[in-house]
């Protein structure tokens, strides 16, 4: 009797190619997975409910004889270089129909020139984009596939067993063409980072000019999380203000050093978004924020010679707490609104024919940014595939006016307090200026034509006009 082929394929077996083969394993796949470090695969092996559905190898070529027609493989390796140098090992064993998947974190424009290249030599590559950390990739995280509608028909089965679900939906559908799998996690991921810096920002409300202990802030989280706040980013706060710290026994998040650091995502989604000519200021600013943590000696220096003294408002705390509560709903929902309107320019401009509705329905369970907010933004992009940004959705709008009062009144709070805001006060901003029926960027193309000749336009007549300024005629 001959030996029964493996469904699918990992390369590399760190935590979230390991758990995820074994999440397939759950399902009833036989799965196979390469790594070059053996105890990666004895690993995979040892941790498998049925060893009979769960096989590690050390050598590619070892895995690819053993994998069914067609080939179907994902690839969890750190993005960049490392990724060519897989594919560069994997093609010489690849046959025409194979399907190749890069789950990681991959720049979208890398992806898109290794989907034309795989496509040249018959075979197919899938920018997939995966989020739920290691506890997602074992019990169900949200996938975003994208790039080649054939392959993914194909790798259909396996992706929706494996993935979250939210109301009996699998949190996975495919989400356009070229590298939109990689460019709407690119997106998510900036999304996380504003998000991340807006629950900072009021938790040092709350903490520094409140007085909250971290027991009273752990209550504050939870109950935040029990209501229309509930998302995962808020439900993990809420217990890291509990965790103890072993070596000294204060909190743990008390002692650990104010440096954030990044993986680059964050920060490709403001490079792109500058190339799109799309606002995300929010976004823009937590990368911003990350980037002033690490100047931690240079902030020390300043601190002594500026000597800020935090005043507490004297506000009291329950109506702090009810303040920075709807500025950080208001603010997760303007950040939502700037990437999402990202994607929808990204989906006509580069090609990718993102479908919103899909991509906020996939975003409803097993990844980082998931939150019920999702819901009132699926049933707008249902209405209104279209919609340029969420913010124009009548019951959006309603949301969002509930909140802005309080969400003010908060940031004020911060400034008088002397608590940095950014994040806060870029949503707010931003908020301000698109509901602006006229900014004051007339004044700014006066400058422009003042001293560069750009020319400007008018509101009364079409056309381009220049001023002689200094002669004070028209032209």
């Amino acid at each position: 009797m001959a030996t029964q082929l493996y469904d699918f394929g990992m390369i590399g077996l760190g935590v979230m190619g390991r758990n995820l083969l074994l999440n397939m394993a759950d399902h009833g796949f036989r799965v196979i997975g390469y790594d070059k470090d053996s105890q990666k695969t004895l690993a995979l092996e040892s941790s498998a409910s049925n060893s009979n559905t769960v096989k590690g190898v050390n050598k590619l070529a070892e895995m690819l004889a053993s994998l069914a027609i067609p080939r179907k493989i994902m690839m969890l390796v750190p993005a960049g270089q490392p990724v060519d140098d897989v594919l560069t090992e994997l093609q010489p064993l690849l046959k025409a129909g194979d399907i190749v998947i890069d789950g990681g974190n991959s720049h979208y424009t890398d992806t898109l020139l290794r989907v034309q290249k795989m496509k040249e030599k018959g075979f197919h590559f899938m920018g997939v984009g995966i989020s739920g950390g290691e506890h997602g990739a074992r019990t169900g995280p949200s996938i975003m596939p994208g790039g080649d509608a054939e392959a993914y028909a194909l790798v259909r089965p396996v992706l929706e067993s494996i993935a979250a679900r939210v109301k009996g939906e699998p949190c996975v559908a495919f989400l356009g063409n070229g590298a939109a799998g990689h460019y709407v996690k690119m997106v998510h991921n900036g999304i996380e980072y504003a998000i991340m810096q807006l629950i900072s920002e009021v938790y040092d409300l709350m903490h520094r000019a409140a007085g909250l202990d971290y027991d009273q802030l752990h209550e504050v989280f939870k109950k935040w999380n029990e209501g229309e706040l509930q998302s995962y980013l808020v439900e993990i706060t809420a217990a890291i203000f509990l965790q103890p710290d072993e070596k000294t026994g204060k909190r743990l998040v008390e002692m650990i050093l104010d440096k954030a650091g990044s993986k680059g995502t964050g920060k490709w989604t403001s490079q792109d978004a500058m190339d799109l000519g799309m606002p995300i200021p929010t976004i823009d600013t937590a990368v911003a924020i990350r980037n002033l943590s690490s100047l931690k000696d240079e902030r020390v220096k300043a601190a002594a010679l500026y000597q800020p003294q935090f005043e507490t408002p004297g506000t009291p705390v329950e109506q702090t707490i009810r303040l920075a509560h709807d500025a950080l709903f208001a603010g997760i929902l303007i950040c939502y609104a700037q990437g999402l309107a990202l994607l929808h320019k990204a989906s006509s401009e580069l090609k990718m024919e993102i479908p919103m509705p899909q991509v906020v329905k996939v975003w409803r369970g097993g990844c980082i940014i998931r939150s019920s907010m999702l819901e009132d933004f699926y049933l707008a992009y249902k209405e209104n595939p279209q919609l340029p940004n969420i913010l124009l959705d009548s019951s959006i709008a309603r949301l969002l006016q509930e909140k802005e009062g309080n969400a003010r009144t908060a940031v004020i709070e911060t400034i008088r307090a002397g608590i940095p805001s950014l994040g806060l006060t870029s949503a707010l901003g931003y908020f301000d200026a698109y509901r602006s029926e006229r900014m004051t960027t007339n004044l700014i193309q006066a400058q422009r034509d003042f001293f560069g000749a750009h020319t400007y336009q008018r509101t009364d007549m079409a056309g381009n006009f220049h001023t002689g300024w200094d002669q004070g005629g028209e032209s």
